[in-house]
């Protein structure tokens, strides 16, 4: 599979959640968390830099950050859900590089990590207030596991899954 974004100063990274690549993504999700969902900050940010660390750590997780020219700009993780499923979290990408690809460039990334892993599903949930995510999710060939003509409100948080082979990401490096 060819990368979207061929020598562009584009790389991804595995990094820890402490990491400073992932600080500033993080930071900047907990404001678009808070706002939407009505939070402080600063409670949203300790949500997700307090989250066990290694859920999102090897073997069974991993976190990536995508930077362009040494800047993140987009990144996500997951970790173990059951033996066969890895669970997707904090897919990210950040407000000045949206509607670039990026999100499904990470999304790319993760999936091809995770069948590394051996994992043969992908499960994961998002927001209601959360449409952009919802479209990336179905373009990307995730089933939604809810009815998708109700209300976002009514649905609460929207799951979705998508079984992923090893073969499908042969080429694509994290």
């Amino acid at each position: 599979m060819a990368s979207r974004f061929p020598d562009n100063g584009v790389r991804v990274h595995r990094v820890a959640q402490s990491d400073p690549l992932a600080a500033s993504l993080l930071a900047e999700l907990a404001v678009e968390y808070s706002t939407r969902y009505g939070r402080t900050p600063g409670a949203v940010h300790a949500s997700l830099v307090d989250y066990p660390a290694q859920e999102f750590a090897p073997p069974h997780g991993d976190l990536l950050v995508v930077t362009r020219d040494s800047e993140p700009v987009a990144g996500g993780a997951f970790q173990r859900y059951d033996e066969t499923t890895a669970e997707l979290k904090r897919v990210w990408t950040s407000r000045e590089h949206r509607r670039q690809g990026f999100g499904r460039y990470v999304l790319t990334h993760l999936e091809a990590e995770i069948t590394r892993r051996g994992y043969r599903r992908v499960y994961l949930t998002t927001g209601p207030r959360q449409p952009e995510a919802v479209a990336l999710y179905l373009a990307a060939g995730y089933t939604p596991l809810y009815d998708p003509d109700l209300p976002p409100e009514r649905i609460g948080k929207h799951p979705f899954e998508k079984y992923v082979r090893a073969a499908d990401f042969v080429g694509v490096v994290a």
